[in-house]
């Protein structure tokens, strides 16, 4: 008896975007100080673009150092009444902002997506809802600060400034705002030149929440505005999240003016895969790692190290997974890699990218049709390369990962921490032994074992060597806010 073997049917998913109708964005947003939203000293006003489509959004105030100083000054008067308040108080209006960023969650969702150009999906599973998780986690704290500190006595240090980068805008804006006001500070944010519109609808939510004016002030601009945050006196601390090359510049400013400073810098997180992992769940987990967010991620697994004996097999079904991931319209919720966040990221990503085929590795991209209008990079796969390619030292911030292999335990701890960063890893083991040895051996600051890009709330973030210092997360991220008083 002969069977005729079934067809293989063939379907794709129909395209299912989201609306936008419901946004209440305005023409025109001015700066948030002291409660107000507010002209600029210099009346500038510069449009925030799609990246997906090129056009404008709408028009953003960005600051001059009259700005700057104002913000400073509110914060300053604000800062004894708001470090006054009953803790459980404080804690009150850290809850009402994760309650009214949970009320707006669709909304701020399709702004982060039209304005950076992540997939709608991860916006609004991952970004916001953790931003929420963070405003309720902090709000927990703001009555137990002791403990946070090994029960010792602690006060607020006073006025913050916070740079935050276009990767996560509200994010990590939540990541910086939330423990600083539940320890009594009083913050100045300054979001990204390109993706500043969350954190100012978040300035929205603060009022609503009827925060104290003068608590949280956030001021749009360029790196001229994030320089002049840093040179202003009147500060006692800077956060910055970020370039390595711009953290530099900031340690070197604030050298000896005894202001407190923490860095969250760049990445080159290696993702070691071993022979006995589960090769299928590594393939998700590592294009979950590199490919999440188009790569704009710090701690993206961008170099992958594979075992030799499962070298071939593992390159043979991550090739096949990255072949059908689908890239287009960030605001289809099918999208799984969206628009490149700016002109100038797109160009450095293409630059590294070459420089990869110069110095001899093999490039796979997939082959796909990208839109017309916006900023795209196809999911590209180096292999052949080697630990002195740029493409393995450098940060490339795209969805690109560099392929190495290893041959021992050893060797695969020595090539994961042969690099001038220190901020993540990855281990995909089946046993728990090996992956605790390895663990103990990486210089990262995180390591997953068996998953990848897992936040939480609760826990610390941050990074060694050039990925910068200090802790974001948990209890550990209360202490950069907080002095020992006794």
């Amino acid at each position: 008896m002969s069977v005729e073997p079934r067809a293989s049917i063939v379907w794709d998913y129909a395209p299912s975007p989201e609306a936008t109708d419901h946004l209440r964005l305005s023409e025109r947003y001015g700066l948030f100080i002291d409660g107000a939203f507010c002209e600029p000293a210099q009346a500038r006003y510069e449009p925030t673009i799609n990246p997906a489509t090129e056009e404008t959004i709408t028009e953003v105030a960005w600051a001059g150092p009259q700005d700057v100083q104002r913000a400073i000054e509110t914060a300053r008067a604000a800062q004894p009444r708001w470090a006054a308040l009953p803790d459980r108080e404080r804690g009150k209006y850290l809850f009402r902002i994760a309650r009214l960023i949970q009320e707006r969650a669709r909304e701020l969702a399709v702004v982060e997506t039209l304005d950076g150009g992540k997939p709608l999906r991860e916006s609004r599973d991952v970004d916001i809802p953790l931003a929420a998780a963070h405003f309720f986690h902090y709000a927990g704290w703001a009555d137990k600060l002791r403990y946070g500190m090994v029960a010792r006595d602690v006060a607020a240090l006073g006025v913050v400034g916070q740079i935050v980068p276009w990767n996560f805008p509200l994010l990590m804006a939540a990541w910086k705002l939330a423990p600083a006001l539940a320890c009594g500070n009083t913050a100045i944010l300054k979001p990204a030149e390109t993706t500043p519109l969350t954190a100012l609808l978040l300035a929205e939510i603060c009022q609503e929440a009827e925060l104290p004016a003068g608590v949280v002030s956030i001021l749009p601009g360029d790196g001229a505005v994030g320089a002049a945050l840093v040179r202003s006196p009147g500060l006692d601390k800077i956060a910055f999240t970020g370039s390595t090359a711009v953290g530099r510049e900031i340690q070197t400013e604030l050298a000896g003016r005894g202001v407190e400073l923490t860095l969250e810098l760049g990445g080159k997180s290696a993702n070691i895969v071993f022979e006995d992992a589960a090769l299928d769940q590594a393939v998700e987990g590592i294009v979950n790692g590199i490919f999440f967010n188009q790569g704009h991620v710090c701690c993206a697994g961008s170099r992958l190290l594979i075992q030799e004996s499962v070298h071939d097999e593992l390159i043979a079904k991550l090739w096949t997974r990255m072949g059908r991931l689908r890239i287009g319209d960030p605001l289809d919720k099918n999208t799984d890699v969206g628009a490149i966040n700016s002109a100038e990221q797109l160009e450095r990503i293409e630059t590294l990218v070459a420089a990869g085929e110069e110095e001899g590795a093999t490039r796979r991209s997939v082959a796909c049709s990208l839109p017309e209008r916006g900023y795209w990079f196809a999911p590209t796969l180096f292999t052949e390369v080697s630990p002195a390619h740029r493409i393995a030292e450098e940060e490339i911030f795209g969805p690109v990962v560099s392929v190495l292999s290893f041959r021992t335990q050893a060797e695969a701890i020595e090539k994961a921490n042969n690099s001038r960063y220190g901020l993540a890893a990855g281990i995909w083991t089946d046993k728990g032994a090996k992956a605790f040895e390895v663990a103990a051996a990486l210089r990262a600051g995180v390591v997953w074992q068996n998953t990848y890009n897992h936040f939480d709330p609760t826990a610390a973030f941050g990074g060694y060597k050039e990925s910068g210092f200090g802790r974001e997360g948990g209890s550990a991220g209360l202490r950069p806010y907080l002095k020992v008083v006794r």
